[in-house]
């Protein structure tokens, strides 16, 4: 589904601040894989994901989705193959807009705009019956601004904004980092169960060591824009958080206080 072939990305180059963000990464995902992906503070997580959407233009290297070398293809062209949550909970909806006309936006991503009437009577049951199965009581509020919500019913809406209209790959970025351990649990239940049921191809980066090793049937480490470690199937199931700082240690020989908070 993406092979991604040698990519480079350094920041501020030829000044004092120059940052090596990725450097030659290598990393093919199949069709219906669910990659968890960690790595200390500036691994270069963030900015892999952002060189998939196009945010900035790579260096070096080869992206290829779903056989498309998109590599120099702009951000918004590529928009209508990619699914992306933030850990912002406030990035990915429009405050000012109501709940039903953000899930319009998502559900017309990378459609031609035109002057047609707003929301079909049948776009609006279809929004009523995905809201339900959040469990937040959604489906009867459609009409409200979603400026009004709390984080976590708005990162449950961005990643049903997301999948509304199947993606080609989903990329969730740290996207239960800024919730409460309650809500967080309830997203990525949620989560899991929609890819699961859609059968999406993710890649999901997080801090959290349990979360990395409990979803999705493959586990990447990142450290200095480089894969350093990647498992999956059975190995990754025995997998301990004892055995992921050891990893890390004897690859990176650090460990960041992130990592150990995790």
């Amino acid at each position: 589904m993406l092979e991604i072939t040698g990519l480079k990305k350094t920041f501020n180059k030829g000044t004092i601040n120059e940052k090596v963000a990725l450097n030659g990464l290598n990393l093919t995902v199949n069709d219906g894989d669910f990659i968890t992906v960690i790595g200390g503070n500036g691994a270069g997580k963030s900015t892999l994901l952002n060189a998939v959407c196009g945010v900035f233009p790579v260096d070096e290297g080869k992206i290829v989705l779903g056989g498309k070398d998109i590599t120099k293809l702009p951000e918004y062209k590529r928009a209508k193959f990619l699914g992306r949550v933030f850990q912002d909970p406030m990035m990915g909806t429009s405050p000012n807009m109501e709940i039903q006309e953000n899930l319009a936006l998502g559900l017309r991503r990378g459609k031609v705009r035109t002057l047609m009437p707003g929301i079909t009577k049948k776009e609006k049951e279809l929004f009523r019956e995905h809201l339900s199965r959040l469990g937040l009581g959604l489906e009867d509020r459609m009409t409200s601004k979603v400026g009004l919500l709390s984080g976590g019913q708005r990162q449950s809406l961005t990643l049903l904004m997301a999948t509304l209209k199947r993606p080609e790959l989903l990329l969730l970025d740290e996207h239960t980092a800024a919730l409460d351990p309650k809500t967080a649990a309830k997203v990525l239940h949620l989560t899991e169960e929609i890819t699961s049921e859609e059968n999406l191809t993710t890649i999901m980066i997080t801090h959290n060591m349990k979360d990395a090793i409990r979803y999705g049937n493959r586990l990447v480490m990142m450290h200095e824009g480089r894969i350093i470690y990647d498992v999956s199937g059975e190995e990754k199931k025995a997998l301990h958080v004892d055995d992921l700082l050891k990893k890390f240690e004897e690859t990176a020989g650090m460990l960041n206080d992130r990592m150990l908070l995790a």
